[in-house]
C-alpha cells in the first residue's frame, strides 16, 4: 500500500464568522471549527514554534468568507482538504511561497513563518498555531516594516 499524497492543494472560499469568543470557520462539507479567543495583534509576521500546526486564514472585505491554507500539514489527506475547501502548501527549509496576494509563508528549520500585509491581501489575515497542548490565534494587522519584497 502506498503512502498518501502530501502535495499543494489550492483553497476554496469558505464561511467565516468573527465572534467575541473567537473565529469560526465553516468548511464546504458543513463542519465548523472555532479558533478560540480574540486573536493577538501581530505586526508583519508570525513565526510558529517547532512542531506546531500553522493555519492561515485570509478573509474577504466583508469578513464573512475567506480562504484557509495549512502550512506544511503532513497528516491530512488531499481528498479531505479538497472536500473541506482548505488548501495546503508545503515549503522546504529556507523556501518561501506567496500563497495569497500579500501573504507569504516560509520555513526556517522546523519553524513556519507567515509574513503578510493586510492592505495588499484585501482582508484580515489570521494565523492559528496549535499542537496537542496549546492554541494561539494571531491577526497580522500591518505589513512588515521592510515591505513584503524583502521576504519574497
Amino acid at each position: 500500500m502506498s503512502a498518501p499524497s502530501r502535495s499543494d492543494v489550492p483553497p476554496t472560499s469558505i464561511g467565516v464568522d468573527l465572534r467575541e469568543e473567537g473565529v469560526v470557520v465553516e468548511y464546504l462539507d458543513g463542519r465548523t471549527t472555532l479558533y478560540r479567543g480574540v486573536p493577538e495583534s501581530a505586526e508583519g509576521s508570525v513565526t510558529a514554534g517547532p512542531g506546531k500546526e500553522t493555519h492561515v486564514l485570509v478573509t474577504d472585505p466583508t469578513e464573512t468568507e475567506g480562504v484557509m491554507t495549512y502550512v506544511n500539514d503532513y497528516k491530512t489527506d488531499d481528498e479531505i482538504l479538497e472536500e473541506s475547501g482548505v488548501g495546503r502548501v508545503v515549503v522546504e527549509d529556507s523556501e518561501r511561497d506567496e500563497v495569497f496576494p500579500g501573504v507569504i509563508v516560509g520555513r526556517d528549520g522546523r519553524r513556519n513563518e507567515v509574513v503578510a500585509d493586510p492592505e495588499i491581501a484585501g482582508g484580515r489575515v489570521f494565523v492559528f498555531v496549535e499542537d496537542g497542548w496549546t492554541e494561539g490565534s494571531y491577526e497580522i494587522v500591518e505589513g512588515p516594516e521592510d515591505g513584503l519584497d524583502a521576504h519574497r
